[in-house]
């Protein structure tokens, strides 16, 4: 043990002194490394990016909701099978919460109406388009978790009385209020006057996913009075105990059937979605990137290494006599083996480290230049990458030291 350890030694100065001896062609084979390690480091680092986005985009809405609609949040190909379903009622929200407070024990916690459609939101001439615009209960403030930045969201009795205030998304403040607060301004949503008596804090969107930054919410019977809706975008949002999810899906799935009368024969006019459906979705997105990015970034990786192979195979070709002599001398072929795989490492070890560096900077200048797009750099990520170039160096600096290693002293002596 004590003789192997001093064998790596022994090759790893070896390794050190070669690479000073040759820095133009160390440096020059390291390059094909760099550039398959900044592929890999920052294809992984925009996946993690798209995790920690789509994260952001949806927590505002708790993990905790089940959403009650007309239509899933899945791709479906027979769509008139859901077109002529009974839209959701407001009142439906009314019976629930009458059940959850007759069942004390079940999953189901709260149950708030959502009513929404596009609408445009404008103060003096300033404009903002497609806005989401949502008519609900004071309950909405207890089940999202979205804080507000400055301001309230509208209470119980400005519910009831189906008052003309509004809570808004950031964007919309920034947009129409750029250089002041909106508290207690007006805005007009499709012709009629709000009072803004709220903003939530920027939450940021990722990927086209609905965000709370481009929104607009009132109470609901104000909502009722002023706008007609299809009935396409009303829900029902109940928050349940996440720890018995299955469980709050099949009460709440049972007491619609029972307010919709639905018998049993019957299957069901609507839908319990939740955002682990937009997850899936999108995990399956996620995948196929991963493996395609992957799959030619790791290219790049496969060419540095044959670089290093190469280089490997010409050092041994120039160092043959220096390989004899070291044999005649007592080298085991352990030794040799030894010295040229961990001067490749040693090289794609290099290689690797240059291109960690590469890609922190590359992330610090998108992440300057584009702020709203999520880049994660981890520990884990860069672990990866160091072992990655190890790897490499050990598969791409084997077969020449293996060569190298088998040589026969005695012709290796006469090489010339």
């Amino acid at each position: 043990m004590k003789r192997f350890f001093y064998e790596i030694l022994e090759s790893l100065h070896i390794a050190i002194a070669q690479i000073r001896a040759n820095k133009t062609r160390a440096a020059l084979t390291a390059l094909g490394v760099i550039i398959g390690i900044v592929a890999v480091t920052m294809m992984g680092t925009a996946i993690m990016g798209i995790n920690a986005g789509v994260d952001k985009s949806l927590s505002g809405f708790g993990d905790d909701i089940l959403y009650v609609g007309k239509w899933p949040w899945r791709q479906i190909d027979d769509w008139w099978n859901f077109r002529n379903r009974p839209v959701i009622s407001s009142r439906y929200a009314e019976e629930v919460n009458a059940w959850i407070a007759a069942h004390p024990g079940s999953p189901l916690k709260l149950a708030v109406p959502v009513d929404a459609r596009n609408s445009t939101v404008m103060r003096g001439e300033n404009r903002v388009e497609n806005i989401y615009t949502a008519g609900t209960t004071a309950d909405m403030a207890r089940i999202t978790k979205s804080e507000m930045k400055e301001g309230r969201f509208f209470s119980e009795v400005e519910s009831q009385a189906g008052r003309n205030v509004c809570v808004i998304g950031y964007d919309v403040a920034d947009a129409l209020f750029p250089n002041e607060s909106p508290i207690g301004k007006t805005v007009r949503i499709s012709g009629q006057t709000f009072e803004v008596i709220g903003v939530p804090a920027r939450q940021g969107s990722f990927l086209g996913l609905f965000s709370w930054d481009s929104m607009a919410m009132m109470p609901l019977s104000a909502y009722h009075h002023y706008f007609a809706t299809s009935g396409d975008s009303s829900e029902l949002r109940v928050q349940v105990d996440q720890t018995r999810m299955d469980q709050a899906r099949d009460d709440l799935r049972g007491l619609m059937r029972r307010l919709r009368g639905l018998g049993p024969e019957y299957p069901d006019n609507f839908e319990i979605n939740e955002q682990n459906a937009i997850r899936d979705q999108l995990n399956k997105i996620e995948y196929w990137i991963m493996i395609a990015g992957f799959g030619i970034t790791g290219l790049a990786l496969f060419v540095g290494a044959i670089g290093i192979m190469n280089i490997t195979y010409v050092s041994v070709k120039e160092r043959t006599r220096e390989i004899g002599t070291r044999k005649a001398l007592g080298a085991r072929r352990r030794t040799i083996l030894l010295q040229f795989v961990i001067e490749a490492t040693a090289i794609s070890l290099i290689g690797g480290m240059f291109g960690v560096g590469l890609t922190q900077g590359i992330s610090g200048v998108l992440k300057a230049a584009s702020p709203t797009f999520p880049l994660v750099f981890s520990f884990w990520l860069v672990a990866g990458a160091l072992l990655a170039s190890v790897i490499t160096g050990i598969a791409s600096g084997f077969a020449p030291a293996w060569t190298a290693s088998k040589l026969d002293p005695v012709v290796a002596l006469r090489y010339e």
